[in-house]
């Protein structure tokens, strides 16, 4: 998705023209401008389409708390994001984000044990040397494109934590993009909801035959991996089914291709362009923590969260009405005035940064620890070895309205003094990467 700046002198936005459900907003358009008429003069905002479906948008970050922490009002159950809207989620019930409490509380609660930053910290040596292995290619002094390059980042331990073998992380790296731009050009196989389609049913397929392979050969191997945890996880007083395990591998898998990749290569290109708050970064590589919290603030990466009204109610004085469905615009609410101040500006040191990258309320990510820990491992490695990044080239966009991601962010890195070497040493020591097993 663009980053502008509003420019306070404009005209105001023509919000009965606003599409907020077209893709080209976010890749050629300026969703930021759209959204700051929309926080000041219409926080509660109604769009239909040409096809007759209908939804509302909230822009403020405290209706967007409002919505996603009220599961009793907004239900999940009938579908997360706008690309389901107006059908029925198939997934409701069975998968977490698509159920309220307390069934979403059954599987979640075992779930977070596993995905605790207590349980995942000891992965940083592996994501440490992942990191590493990705920045290489610096070292020649040509250029690096962040966007690319970080793409399969995710993978390589949300693969790992999984279970799933190496040879098909990008096969699953493409599908799991293409089930969230199914519009973008890259990933488009037929239209659009052809493609979102036959990624969702590759997919499930994937995930259901990783299932009974396992099943079939008896359980875990010596090390259980998460996969394994969910066939042995028991959600309040039983074991989940075939199909609910098939769409939580899923659902984790889309979680952290979602999240991970656009942050990074989002706060790399928000570094070259912000040269002083990179040169910050490498004199207190301290501030790494609020560098990542900033940078998910910034980007965004998950721009839209959707619910369903479960009996008519209010927003911001404005009357919704049972069975509507409501957007909460998470890009939005992370740039809220009355929230952060200066909110346009790149700031790693921001505080408090109460962001909702990650959404919030009972549906809060639950991939949000093993992320940060990602994300921090990579911008340590940068604060110590890159001195100043420089964009390259053009930014391409995903065309999405789910996804604030980019496709590529070709930059140029001056290395810090004696940064190549040392890179060189601890790439040429390594051995494989080390999988610690999933803990209970």
């Amino acid at each position: 998705m663009r980053i502008t700046v509003p420019d306070p002198e404009r005209h105001e936005t023509d919000l009965g023209g606003v599409n907020l459900f077209d893709t080209a907003l976010y890749t050629d358009g300026d969703p930021h401008t759209v959204w700051a008429d929309m926080r000041l003069r219409a926080p509660v905002h109604r769009q239909v389409l040409p096809d007759g479906r209908a939804f509302w948008s909230v822009t403020r970050y405290q209706d967007v708390n409002d919505v996603l922490r009220d599961h009793n009002r907004f239900t999940s159950r009938r579908g997360t994001l706008l690309s389901v809207l107006g059908g029925a989620d198939p997934a409701a019930d069975m998968m977490m984000v698509a159920s309220d409490p307390p069934i979403h509380t059954a599987m979640r609660e075992p779930m977070t044990k596993v995905l605790s930053h207590r349980s995942l910290a000891s992965r940083s040596p592996a994501i440490r040397l992942i990191v590493q292995r990705l920045l290489a290619p610096l070292l020649d002094g040509g250029t690096w494109d962040a966007a690319r390059a970080g793409a399969g980042f995710p993978m390589a331990f949300i693969g790992t934590v999984m279970g799933l073998p190496q040879t098909d992380w990008p096969e699953l790296t493409r599908l799991s993009t293409a089930a969230v731009a199914p519009h973008d050009e890259e990933y488009r196989e037929s239209d659009g909801y052809g493609t979102l389609a036959a990624a969702h049913a590759e997919l499930f397929s994937y995930f259901s035959a990783q299932v009974r392979r396992r099943l079939r050969h008896g359980g875990a191997d010596a090390e259980e991996d998460l996969v394994d945890f969910l066939i042995r996880m028991e959600a309040g007083d039983r074991r989940l089914h075939h199909d609910e395990i098939v769409y939580n591998c899923y659902s984790l898998l889309l979680g952290a291709n979602v999240t991970t990749p656009h942050a990074l290569a989002g706060t790399v290109l928000a570094l070259a362009e912000h040269p002083a708050e990179h040169r910050r970064l490498t004199e207190d590589p301290s501030r790494t923590a609020s560098c990542v919290e900033e940078g998910l603030r910034w980007t965004s990466p998950a721009n839209h969260i959707m619910r369903h009204v479960t009996a008519d109610t209010e927003v911001a004085g404005t009357v919704l009405r049972e069975g509507d469905a409501v957007v909460a615009w998470l890009g939005s609410a992370n740039r809220d005035e009355r929230v952060f101040p200066d909110p346009f500006r790149f700031d790693i040191t921001r505080t408090p940064n109460r962001h909702v990258g990650f959404g919030f309320g009972p549906h809060y990510c639950i991939g949000a620890p093993l992320a940060r820990i990602a994300l921090q491992v990579a911008f340590a490695e940068i604060a110590e070895l890159i001195e100043e990044f420089q964009v390259a080239g053009p930014v391409e966009h995903l065309a999405s309205n789910f996804v604030a991601g980019v496709k590529s962010v070709p930059v140029t890195a001056r290395l810090r003094p004696g940064a190549a070497a040392a890179l060189s040493r601890a790439l040429a020591s390594a051995g494989p990467v080390p999988v610690p097993a999933v803990r209970r």
